[in-house]
């Protein structure tokens, strides 16, 4: 009789984890346990009184890197070329981007001649930061905050302006708590190679064997910087749903797990509401806080590691406007939320409606108010790559392996909280499961 495979969590990650199981050659019995009535984690598409589609949570993906390409060949498989919307590299999505410092809007520099003169928010030209890295040595600490690095090596105008909304906009979170190499690792690994953040991209770019589709070559000749579904993002999860179920992966939602002991020969047995499955292995998609709670006395050790990767909430707020085509999508969240929260103050939905259109007419100058609003809270959704995070992972990795546990760990708890960073850790857990090699 075949191993069975549980598989705890059905966002994006236990999603692919699944899928990537279903595939091989004798897969395993797979089981995907839900806790909500809904698969696709914070992925979440409403369509609008007008059919325009409302993003709840992420309303792109970028194609760029290894990871890109995996995502575009995932969608490939599923079928879903023809519903992919790109963002082409000659459209002014993709060409402007702008920074709000000091009351204003501004146009982040692009192209040599923008590198080469002063920009606002920036006193100087943004060439001095990149003489600043490649004049700078190499850092000797293990780890860094995100400030610091790039203080370090860029300057303090890059760090507070740019590298602090890049945080921001990414983890919700404050770049002088997370940490460069866990959030960051492709420059944390840059400067370590390289001893320069430039060097080390340039050099480092284009290593190991790429990926190929039509899907991806397109992407690559039109420049995507990003890309969404017709239907709203969404349907990938809704895909990788009916993939799973025309592959007999049995999908339970609804069933929140309630513990997790370890029975004879090494097995699992996974407690719901009401009922109970028996597992060969777990894949844990679930956030590292709340697999600390239902972790046996046995893997005390692991529960403590586990509990210190804390999690922040996110408030999406789309707001369509009349004449707009598009709806406006604000985020709240991070640290401004825990303030509010620290005062005592309820997170409404009026409340965070208030301050989106505030930031909206503010910013971009739509003073009207919108025709339609949906307000979504994401409770302690994005986890915080804080100082010493890898040493929180590797704590994990040495326990479970010490100890033989037939569990892995998978999702944004780990090593990137962006969609694809989401499916890659999905198909690196199924490949660990497998025995096979995580690269192919």
């Amino acid at each position: 009789m075949g191993r069975t495979v549980v598989v705890l969590g059905g966002g994006i990650s236990g999603l692919a984890a699944s899928y990537y199981l279903s595939r091989a050659p004798c897969p395993p019995k797979v089981v995907l346990v839900e806790g909500s009535e809904r698969l696709g984690g914070w992925i979440r598409s409403v369509r609008g009184p007008d059919g325009a589609i409302f993003e709840l949570g992420p309303r792109g993906i970028r194609p760029a890197g290894a990871l890109g390409a995996r995502t575009l060949l995932l969608i490939s498989e599923l079928g879903l070329d023809s519903e992919v919307l790109p963002v082409r590299g000659d459209h002014p999505a993709a060409q402007n981007r702008f920074l709000y410092v000091g009351g204003a809007l501004h146009a982040l520099p692009s192209g040599i001649r923008g590198l080469l003169r002063p920009s606002p928010p920036f006193s100087k030209p943004l060439f001095w930061a990149g003489l600043r890295d490649l004049t700078t040595p190499r850092g000797k600490d293990p780890d860094e905050t995100v400030h610091s690095f790039a203080q370090r090596r860029l300057g303090p105008e890059v760090a507070s302006l740019a590298m602090d909304s890049l945080c921001r906009g990414v983890f919700a979170g404050n770049s002088r708590e997370l940490s460069i190499r866990s959030c960051f690792p492709s420059l944390f690994q840059a400067e370590q190679t390289h001893r320069s953040i430039l060097l080390g991209l340039l050099l480092g770019a284009g290593q190991g064997p790429q990926l190929d589709s039509a899907l991806i070559r397109q992407a690559r000749a039109e420049r995507w910087s990003q890309w969404s579904l017709r239907g709203g993002l969404e349907t990938l999860p809704q895909a990788l749903n009916a993939h799973l179920t025309s592959r007999g992966v049995s999908v339970l939602q609804g069933q929140p797990v309630c513990g997790l002991s370890l029975q004879a020969k090494g097995r699992w047995k996974v407690s719901l509401e009401d009922s109970s499955l028996e597992a060969d292995h777990i894949i844990s998609a679930i956030p590292a806080s709340v697999l600390s709670k239902l972790l046996p006395a046995e893997a005390a050790p692991l529960a403590h590691a586990l509990s210190t990767i804390t999690a922040v909430s996110v408030a999406v707020v789309n707001l369509q406007y009349r004449g707009a085509r598009l709806p406006v999508q604000v985020m709240l969240g991070g640290s401004w939320l825990q303030t509010l929260e620290a005062r005592g103050c309820v997170l409404s939905q009026e409340l965070l409606q208030q301050e989106a259109e505030k930031a909206a007419a503010t910013q971009l100058g739509l003073n009207e108010p919108p025709s339609h609003c949906l307000v979504h809270l994401h409770k302690n959704s994005i986890p915080q790559y804080t100082l010493g995070h890898w040493q929180k992972l590797e704590s994990a990795a040495q326990f479970l392996a010490a100890q033989k546990l037939p569990l892995t760990l998978a999702g944004a708890s780990y090593e990137g909280v962006a969609v694809n960073d989401c499916i890659e850790s999905g198909r690196q857990a199924a490949a660990r499961v497998l025995g096979t090699e995580p690269n192919s």
